[in-house]
């Protein structure tokens, strides 16, 4: 009965799958633990039914927990591709999913930028006292040395917008069967991943603002320091395709895989683009830049 019902109807049917709940599990896990870390780092406590939670493990436990839900349910995905489930169907509800994703995380960083606009454009209002207090009524805020737009971020920004090219290679490549081409266009991209993440943690060693007891350091590292975490979560999506492509795994007609991890590296690609100009270029202009 189950195989007719397969046969009507241009979708897969699987059984109920164990990911989801575990995900969420995992997902709650981790929340709650971060909060007890927090609390830990800052010699804090927190109970719950009488034990003390506010310690790292609980944090540990649920990173460990979606670390194996995201290994677990994207290796059957793939072993379902191979299979020959990804019908027509599913395959365009995989793409919906990945958009919707995408644009769950344009929202993410639009969170970001209000924070640094709303300080930015509105150094002096009234309302915010201690944010006039910080600022000095102007912005960047008074005492501040930024970074020099013109140099190490101009350089991430090549480096960014050629690995967007390496990648477009690659899966130009792949169309058209050109394996060699595809292993080539990745492994610049990869590499040009790890670089750009290179230099970002070079920058940041040496940036001559910190993250605390400045408006303009905390809207700096949360808007910039997330997009590297995303970097580097690309990289590391490349990096998989790359092993996949070593293995055979895509073909010019079945490649989801390759391509959500295109189209997320060129999200990064245009968030980027947005940070250069609005924080470093816009968001420095007239103040005094570091040394170096």
């Amino acid at each position: 009965m189950a195989d007719a019902h397969q046969k009507n109807h241009d979708y897969h049917i699987i059984d109920p799958s164990p990911w989801p709940i575990l995900a969420s599990l995992g997902a709650f896990i981790m929340a709650i633990g971060g909060v007890c870390y927090m609390r830990y780092l800052n010699g804090g406590s927190f109970k719950l039914a009488g034990a003390e939670l506010a310690n790292p493990w609980l944090f540990f436990i649920g990173l460990v927990l979606v670390l194996y839900v995201m290994y677990g349910w994207w290796a059957d995905t793939v072993k379902e591709a191979h299979e020959g489930s990804h019908t027509r169907v599913v395959s365009l509800h995989l793409r919906y999913g990945m958009i919707m994703f995408i644009a769950s995380e344009v929202m993410f960083f639009v969170a970001w930028f209000w924070a640094y606009f709303d300080a930015s454009l509105f150094p002096n209002e009234a309302i915010q006292a201690s944010r006039m207090a910080y600022t000095g009524g102007v912005w960047p805020p008074k005492g501040i040395e930024v970074l020099d737009p013109w140099h190490l971020p101009i350089y991430n920004t090549v480096i960014l917008l050629l690995s967007g090219t390496t990648v477009t290679w690659a899966h130009h490549a792949l169309l058209h069967n050109d394996r060699k081409g595809l292993v080539q266009g990745l492994t610049l991209t990869v590499l040009l991943g790890i670089l750009f993440s290179s230099v970002q943690a070079y920058e940041y060693a040496h940036a001559p603002f910190d993250f605390k007891n400045s408006i303009y350091g905390a809207t700096f590292f949360m808007a910039t320091g997330f997009h590297g975490f995303h970097v580097l979560v690309g990289t590391i999506f490349l990096l998989v395709c790359l092993l996949r492509a070593l293995r055979g795994d895509f073909t010019p007609k079945q490649h989801f895989g390759f391509e959500a991890a295109a189209w997320y590296w060129h999200f990064v690609d245009v968030v980027w683009l947005f940070l250069f100009f609005c924080i470093y270029v816009w968001g420095g202009w007239g103040a005094p830049v570091a040394a170096g």
